[in-house]
């Protein structure tokens, strides 16, 4: 799709519907590639181009993702924390694009705010992928996309519920991809975590389009009849402060064998984007249960990277 080429993915807020759904093809098709690597010799379409990967977050899914989606396929990542260059301490972020941009095919950003990601991806005039930041998470979105589509087999008209914490960046990214794809999605939180209206509005605009239905709600019951129920960590990484706070609030949104049942399915599926804290945000039973679909999540990371990589990256 040519009009991926070049592009940055810092949210999906950007992408229309039709190129997160060529985004899903290519990685259910990089996935059969690997999955039947040793019918035919691997591809090397990032031979010659190198990746930077900032981080300022410590990561274990988006950094292995990233780095051998890349490296398998001939390409240079470069591993780059704030303890190795001088990303807005005695460089600001912008003179640090420009250089980066010099340097390398394309950068993978982690950290705290979204106007770093956004200021790298205007200053660098390469491809800047968000690995996380406190506003989005957006290819984390688009795996849990993948691993449910995987699972049912389609996407539009399924219902997936967040249970936890509504506003921070794995609810908000599946808020927007939802509504653009036509995915029945419903935040259940105690309204002092409820995602922001603003946000919330402009989803509103994309499901008029797609057929998507968004809710917002305390009440737990609202997963009766949920295809998926996802939940995250109660205090997201830099939040730790606020632990004892946000336990308070979100326990009795503890996803469980009840809070399970209450789907009324025997097939709804329960998804985490990782890492998880077994027995506060969910139960080892229920992350470790036949209905637990954290480790294809996981694993569709690497696939979903890399497509979005060789897309925005012209490599097809």
């Amino acid at each position: 799709m040519d009009s991926l080429k070049g592009r940055s993915l810092l949210t999906w807020l950007d992408y229309e519907a039709d190129e997160i759904r060529f985004l899903l093809d290519l990685s259910r098709q990089v996935k059969e590639d690997r999955v039947n690597g040793h019918k035919k010799p691997p591809q090397q379409r990032f031979t010659g181009k190198t990746l930077a990967l900032l981080f300022e977050k410590r990561s274990t899914r988006t950094r292995c993702a990233f780095e051998t989606a890349f490296g398998e396929e001939g390409g240079h990542p470069v591993f780059l924390s704030t303890a190795d260059i001088q990303l807005g301490d005695k460089e600001s972020i912008e003179d640090t694009a420009r250089v980066l941009g010099r340097m390398f095919s394309a950068i993978q950003f982690r950290g705290f705010k979204q106007s770093t990601v956004e200021a790298l991806a205007v200053y660098s005039s390469i491809p800047v992928y968000n690995g996380l930041t406190d506003d989005f998470h957006p290819t984390q979105v688009l795996a849990d996309i993948m691993s449910m589509e995987e699972n049912f087999g389609s996407l539009k008209g399924r219902k997936l519920c967040f249970v936890g914490d509504g506003r921070n960046n794995v609810a908000r990214s599946l808020m927007v991809i939802s509504a653009k794809l036509g995915v029945h999605f419903t935040v259940i939180t105690p309204p002092e975590l409820n995602p922001d209206e603003t946000l919330l509005e402009r989803c509103l605009s994309f499901s008029a389009v797609s057929g998507s239905e968004l809710r917002v709600t305390p009440d737990t019951s609202e997963t009766a009849g949920a295809d998926a129920i996802y939940t995250d960590v109660w205090a997201s990484m830099g939040e730790e402060d606020k632990k004892a706070q946000r336990t308070a609030l979100l326990h009795p949104y503890q996803v469980n064998k009840t809070l399970m049942a209450k789907t009324g399915r025997p097939d709804t599926i329960f998804l985490h984007c990782l890492p998880a804290v077994k027995g506060e945000e969910v139960t080892a039973e229920i992350i470790e249960g036949p209905m637990s679909r954290v480790w294809d999540e996981a694993e569709n990371r690497k696939h979903t990277i890399k497509a979005i990589m060789l897309a925005t990256l012209g490599c097809l």
